[in-house]
């Protein structure tokens, strides 16, 4: 049985196509009231218009759904609160929010602009914070919430030419982390999906026989897992061809140095025993750190 969303109002921002089409046609197929924002602009964020977002609602429409369009910019805060506010008018609440607007601005760091870098930041990071700031209030009134960030294998790992977008992306883990922590006790569940999909910012770096199985569709069941009620929190998803695998961020055993004179010689003559990854473990909170450090310092 496909999982439930019936009762459930969802704002997909990015969503007139590709993987925001796909996950916004993907929770109304399964009952969610849908708000479909794109500001219809082209994959570097210029130009604008509102045609993108009413052909999903339109798709939704029509196959018997609810769906209302959206083409506030993410990086436009009044416009965001606006948007929510459509959404709470139509139908009296938000309970999903997927960060899926962003952009492209490719180029090695040594000949990137610094505006470009900070264009693509302002989108990806600054888009997403604006978004879940205007819904945060409204979801610890109701005890409920379900938040998804659109991370990426390129923040996570890195990737050639996208200094960035990947910048940008490893940001929203580090955003999941902290409002997972903070929104535990309000019924607020926050994760990261990392696809790997074709979509008109992508499919030129897929080989042609495997556009299909990449296709943004095969991204969506993760998506779904991690907005249901169901869902975990702090949890970083990667999707891509029907394949899935979670991503973490560990911390090795390390190792005790000491803090003499000669501790930078040490450390580098005992690098590899500190990063050897026999044993680590994923903390569950930034405290872990200096809690592991004390019990070395102590012996322990």
């Amino acid at each position: 049985m496909a999982l439930d969303f019936t009762g459930r109002v969802a704002i997909v921002t990015g969503a007139g196509g590709g993987l925001g089409r796909e996950h916004a046609l993907a929770l109304a197929a399964r009952g969610a009231k849908v708000l479909v924002n794109d500001l219809g602009g082209a994959v570097d964020g210029s130009g604008g218009s509102a045609t993108a977002a009413q052909k999903v609602v339109d798709e939704i429409r029509a196959a018997g759904g609810e769906a209302i369009a959206n083409g506030a910019s993410v990086t436009d805060m009044d416009a965001v609160q606006a948007m929510v506010r459509q959404a709470v008018d139509a139908w009296g609440q938000v309970d999903i929010l997927v960060n899926n607007a962003g952009i492209l601005r490719d180029k090695t760091f040594a000949k990137m602009e610094v505006a470009d870098f900070r264009t693509v930041l302002d989108v990806h990071l600054m888009g997403a914070v604006h978004c879940t700031k205007a819904v945060w209030a409204l979801m610890q009134a109701r005890k409920y919430g379900r938040i998804v960030m659109t991370t990426s294998s390129s923040g996570l790992y890195g990737n050639f030419g996208q200094s960035n977008y990947g910048a940008a992306k490893l940001a929203l883990v580090g955003l999941m982390q902290t409002l997972a922590l903070e929104g535990e006790k309000h019924g607020i569940r926050v994760n990261c999906l990392a696809p790997t999909a074709t979509t008109r910012m992508t499919e030129s770096l897929f080989p042609p026989d495997m556009l299909e199985a990449f296709g943004p569709r095969n991204v969506s069941p993760a998506m779904l897992v991690l907005a249901h009620e169901s869902a975990p929190t702090r949890t970083v998803l990667c999707a891509g061809a029907g394949a899935f695998e979670a991503a973490h961020i560990t911390m090795t055993q390390g190792a005790f140095i000491g803090t003499g004179p000669d501790a930078d010689a040490q450390l580098a003559a005992r690098l590899a025993e500190v990063t050897a990854r026999a044993g680590e473990q994923v903390p569950g909170s930034g405290a872990a750190q200096g809690a592991n450090e004390y019990r070395l310092a102590k012996g322990g």
